[in-house]
């Protein structure tokens, strides 16, 4: 390796470093935070002079902690696998049938995507109404159970895949939805991943359509509950920072599952380009 190389190799590692440094401390504040005792959590200090697991004890005991990550899970979890089933039928079905009017409603999908959430909340709070829903995990998943991006990016993975593949398999006698379910969904698995661990991270941090049809705190999710959690409970932020904590470890448990599918799906769409 030449000098002037080795030189450049050195300098972008201390920058990098450094940035990374500057990403982390936030995320390690929190975690160290979350071991501090309440007399502590201003001190600027990354590690607590005396760590207790007394906000860890506190947390699932004088609060509605379990039951807000209860719900968080039940809409993460149910609106991440209904994504996946919903959008790769519809991405399949624009993708391989031709059919009048294809064009047109895959643009009015495109376009929804285009439309702020803010606007959707009175639409879709007239729909729980009317429906009954109010109040219930219905209400909280149903906004999340479709999405245009998801139904975009399965359609654009999807039209990939060979139509002389699935000639094959019409000819073996498999039925479409066998098609679908057994030859196109595996092929498509880097594009599943990407999807799923989106979705799910974007349905655990929600907050504005949860605040607004969880009328009650048993319907609290994490983000409703900890906001209200912080003005209810005169700013305990020790107690903040281990439920914030806590909230993390589902995000990445499930980063760790669907990495390798993520990287996969770059890699593809980088090759692709």
């Amino acid at each position: 390796m030449l000098k002037n190389d080795r030189k450049y190799f050195v300098f972008s590692y201390i920058i990098l470093g450094i940035l990374a440094f500057f990403m982390i401390f936030p995320f390690l504040w929190m975690i160290f935070s979350s071991f501090k005792p309440s007399w502590e959590i201003y001190d600027m200090k990354l590690l607590p002079s005396s760590p207790t697991l007394e906000n860890y004890k506190n947390i699932f005991t004088f609060s509605g902690f379990p039951k807000w990550f209860l719900n968080s899970s039940i809409v993460a979890f149910i609106t991440t696998f209904s994504v996946l089933f919903f959008d790769s039928l519809v991405g399949f079905t624009l993708a391989k049938y031709k059919f009048p009017g294809r064009n047109i409603l895959f643009i009015l999908i495109l376009s929804t995507l285009m439309i702020p959430t803010e606007m959707l909340v009175i639409p879709w709070y007239t729909m729980s109404q009317k429906l009954n829903w109010m109040g219930s995990y219905w209400s909280l998943m149903f906004p999340g159970m479709i999405s245009g991006f998801g139904i975009f990016l399965m359609k654009q993975f999807m039209e990939t895949i060979p139509d002389e593949l699935l000639d094959a398999a019409r000819i073996d006698g498999l039925s479409e939805f066998k098609i679908y379910w057994k030859i196109v969904l595996p092929l498509v698995k880097p594009a599943l991943g990407t999807l799923a661990i989106f979705n799910f991270i974007g349905n655990w941090n929600a907050f504005l359509w949860p605040l607004i049809v969880a009328q009650d705190s048993n319907m609290y999710t994490l983000p409703v509950g900890m906001a209200y959690f912080s003005s209810e409970a005169s700013f305990q932020w020790e107690q903040i920072m281990t439920g914030a904590t806590i909230s993390t470890i589902p995000l990445i448990i499930f980063f760790l599952i669907f990495q390798k599918q993520i990287i996969q799906g770059i890699a593809t769409q980088g090759l692709k380009g």
